[in-house]
């Protein structure tokens, strides 16, 4: 399909620069496969499951993926913006570079802070990506990209102010417990215990998979037909008893409900055709786009998302592109906030059973 059918205007006052307070009072809409939407809040999601249904939630957490150097050359140094997107050893990352033409092969780059930190370029790719080689390891790394890394946040909130001590929690899940994400999994940043209390009275279980989002999540889709895009690889984990406990809601009759885009991307990668789950411990880079047949996921609950991004393609695989639009055209009017710290829909699928 055509990357510009996925487009829309967007008021820039729409885009939520600080989440909602408490998390749970973000607003919600809710999109059926066909007639009115429902004007909710995060609140009501107990109502809006059933007793039965699974909620399933992405554990990984963010970690400071954005580091500040200095190239270090015979005859020269250059200031550079690194972004790390892929950890690809114990001592070494894939990253976007920016500027990424000061930077050739052997160059070194010396990190802000104190903890000495260096690393050796190793590789050059198209669109910045860059493959580097540090100089500590395991977690010696961690521990120095701790120290000198930045929250990443996405440009479209980093372009209109700096990551500051709030973002250390705000840009984090309730659930965040396995370290490696660049961005947040920001369907989940909505709940809280009281509303995971709510939830289990209600009925609905919680379960847990792993995908630590990558930078290229931010990166805009510069094909014009989706079928030449390519997604970056995001290394995800989903653990049997968990794929037996999913497979078990489903032969019961409950539905299974992503909390996001990445949980949904993770469980669809480990589902089979006839729509069994198995454990998953591997990367994917599954690219969801209108024609694709969902396997695993019964409802899905996301934020907003950017105009002609992957994002927005895969929503539209799930709930139809016209449908997607009407609602986005509903939530422009109605004041929802967009993005990572904005508002949520909860979505059915276009071919609802």
């Amino acid at each position: 399909m055509r990357v510009d059918l996925f487009d829309f205007d967007l008021p820039a006052d729409r885009i939520a620069i600080r989440p909602a307070v408490p998390r749970d009072a973000a607003r919600m809409l809710v999109v059926p496969p066909d007639g009115s939407f429902l004007d909710a809040g995060i609140r009501d999601l107990p109502d809006l499951l059933r007793p039965g249904d699974a909620l399933v939630f992405n554990d990984t957490r963010v970690i400071p993926a954005r580091l500040r150097g200095r190239r270090v050359r015979p005859g020269g140094e250059a200031r550079v913006e690194i972004m790390l997107h892929q950890r690809t050893g114990p001592d070494a990352w894939r990253a976007f570079a920016r500027p990424a033409k000061k930077l050739r092969l052997g160059d070194r780059i010396s990190f802000d802070g104190r903890v000495g930190l260096e690393a050796e370029v190793e590789e050059r790719g198209a669109g910045g990506d860059t493959g580097l080689r540090f100089s500590s390891s395991g977690t010696d790394l961690d521990a120095a990209i701790a120290v000198v890394g930045e929250v990443p946040l996405p440009p479209y909130i980093a372009g209109k102010r700096p990551a500051d001590e709030r973002d250390l929690s705000d840009y984090q899940t309730l659930h965040a417990a396995r370290d490696g994400a660049v961005a947040a999994p920001t369907a989940g940043l909505h709940f809280t215990p009281d509303l995971m209390a709510a939830l289990a009275k209600r009925g609905v279980s919680s379960h847990r998979v792993t995908l630590h989002v990558g930078a290229g999540t931010f990166l805009p889709v510069t094909a014009y037909d989706t079928d030449a895009h390519r997604m970056h690889a995001e290394w995800g984990e989903l653990g049997e008893a968990e794929a037996a406990a999913l497979n078990e809601v489903r032969r019961a009759g409950g539905r299974i409900a992503a909390v996001g885009t990445t949980t949904l991307r993770l469980l669809e990668s480990a589902a089979s055709e006839d729509g069994r789950i198995t454990g998953y411990r591997d990367s994917t880079d599954i690219f969801i786009a209108p024609g694709y047949r969902f396997r695993a996921v019964d409802l899905l609950l996301t934020n907003f998302h950017l105009p002609r991004s992957t994002l927005f393609m895969l929503v539209s695989a799930f709930s139809g592109l016209e449908r997607m639009q009407e609602a986005y055209r509903h939530a422009i009017a109605s004041g929802y906030r967009f993005y990572s710290y904005g508002d949520a829909c909860l979505l059915h699928p276009q071919d609802a059973r």
